[in-house]
């Protein structure tokens, strides 16, 4: 095979200077380029200045030639290594557009005063809407809400852990149990609220409701008193996602090494202490990972809400999502129910950091 044949490789001797700056150029000429269009429509936006833009179309373009002239001039600038970048450049692009565009125009309704049911469309505002947002009582009882919706997965986590168990266990039909017991995870949400709390629950003519009047129970209301409608929506919530816990601990219980449990029963240690002293340990870090994705899932809670409750009563079941549900569907009130969502994603984000720290510190290796 001829020298001619061989793939020609780029090294840092074929880059001159002159390719290196107009590869450089082109990059920061193109992101300047991309910058003054997207502030011209940002100003727009905020009806300081009229540009004649119609569309948020411009920024794009100009974001899709900056991201055109930075893949090019990676193999400009840096040669055969610009090269491997371009297997992962382009997607990180279009990860970032689909991530930062939402969000920065997110921001800017955010900040706005836009009622759908408003002539004037949408006005800045300010800090107008944190201001309202300061003073919502119902906002700030939805979060308070959120708060015992989230202790409540220390029970889920019990009952999920204690299934488990009884699934690892050498018991009769435990692979019919184990399919019986995943059924509720196979059910949407909009599904569970409207079989159990639109049908079941039903306090006239529900099944739950009739058998509650046969013992004794006078006037059956599952959803009348704020207390039992925060039960009831706690228990239909805990009753769809309890089997997403159990599977994963399930998984975690099958990992653990027999050899372990048996030498634990050599040493003369009881059923509850071999759980507390080697099962539990080492399930230490499954548990952590299933009750971080578990409190993820429940501050995403509205389905139930929604179909069931719609909040009520006088608020007792909200959530921050189905409360933010009724700003958009009920009010039309798009810029301060955005201006609540961008909050809440805040107050997650902080949130979930805090508490990866503190399960890496707890689940960690102890020194």
């Amino acid at each position: 095979m001829g020298s001619s044949e061989h793939l020609h490789i780029v090294t840092s001797d074929d880059i001159t200077p002159g390719r290196k700056r107009f590869g450089q150029t082109l990059v920061w000429g193109s992101a300047g380029l991309m910058l003054c269009v997207g502030a011209a429509q940002l100003v727009q936006s905020l009806g300081w200045q009229d540009f004649g833009f119609q569309t948020w179309r411009p920024t794009l373009y100009a974001f899709c030639l900056w991201a055109t002239a930075l893949c090019w001039a990676q193999v400009l600038v840096r040669g055969e290594q610009g090269k491997r970048t371009l297997f992962v450049l382009p997607a990180a692009l279009f990860v970032v557009s689909l991530t930062i565009f939402p969000l920065l125009f997110g921001l800017i309704i955010a900040f706005s005063s836009w009622n759908l049911s408003s002539p004037d469309g949408r006005q800045f505002n300010g800090v107008a809407n944190l201001v309202q947002m300061w003073n919502d009582p119902f906002y700030w009882n939805a979060m308070w809400n959120m708060v015992w919706y989230t202790l409540a997965i220390i029970v889920e986590y019990a009952i999920a852990f204690g299934l488990a168990l009884l699934l690892n266990a050498q018991i009769r039909a435990r692979k019919f149990f184990r399919v019986a017991f995943l059924l509720p995870l196979m059910l949407s949400p909009v599904a569970v609220s409207w079989m159990i709390g639109k049908s079941m629950l039903e306090p006239r003519f529900g099944p739950l409701a009739r058998l509650g009047r046969a013992m004794g129970w006078e006037n059956p209301s599952f959803f009348g008193s704020p207390e039992m409608a925060k039960l009831t929506i706690m228990l239909m919530d805990a009753w769809t996602f309890i089997p997403f816990m159990m599977i994963m601990l399930l998984a975690g219980l099958q990992a653990i090494p027999k050899e372990l449990t048996e030498a634990s029963r050599v040493d003369g240690a009881t059923g509850w202490k071999s759980f507390w002293e080697v099962t539990f340990p080492l399930m230490l870090p499954v548990s952590v990972t299933a009750i971080l994705i578990r409190i993820i899932f429940k501050l995403k809670l509205a389905d139930i809400v929604i179909n069931v409750t719609s909040g009520g009563p006088g608020g007792a079941t909200d959530t921050v999502t189905s409360f933010i549900f009724r700003e958009y569907r009920d009010r039309s009130n798009v810029g301060y129910g955005t201006m609540l969502a961008m909050v809440y994603l805040v107050f997650i984000v902080i949130a979930m950091t805090i508490l990866m720290k503190l399960a890496a510190r707890w689940s960690g290796p102890k020194t």
